[in-house]
């Protein structure tokens, strides 16, 4: 991934580097997203539940564009080793698998960069409709003279 970014300068300082804006950095929720909602209480059913064939299609086509693929759940780290024994089985081509997101929903991601914010509603497909809603923003600061 680090051939993908690109030094950012502010005021003669060195920033965190930024992806080229061609490139999307997805960070996709498993269960209930790309195959059917398996909780943690049910680690057995991890390994024998089917991916959804749009999510698996639809991952690997972004991933082949050169996009970066990253899995975010709220499975725990103790389920990391069937999580990619099923990712790899059924074929999804991602970079990152990242554990321990909380669960419950409700998410308010804080950021110094433009989150955007796309909700499965049980269609996954590379095709997203724009939806006006109101977002939360910090007051900005005042420049001093």
């Amino acid at each position: 991934m680090s051939n993908k970014l690109n030094d950012l300068i502010k005021d003669g300082k060195h920033q965190s580097p930024v992806l080229d804006p061609s490139i999307k950095n997805y960070l996709i929720d498993i269960d209930g997203t790309i195959t059917e909602d398996v909780p943690n209480e049910e680690p057995e059913r991890m390994l024998t539940v089917e991916p959804f064939p749009d999510a698996l299609r639809t991952c690997n086509k972004w991933y082949d564009e050169g996009h970066i693929i990253t899995f975010f759940t709220s499975r725990t780290e103790d389920l990391r080793a069937i999580t990619e024994e099923w990712l790899n089985r059924h074929g999804f081509k991602y970079q990152n698998l990242l554990m321990n997101k909380p669960r419950g929903g409700n998410y308010h991601w804080i950021d110094n960069h433009r989150v955007r914010a796309t909700e499965f509603k049980g269609n996954f497909s590379e095709n997203f409709r724009t939806k006006k809603v109101n977002v939360e923003l910090f007051e900005e600061l005042e420049e001093e003279e």
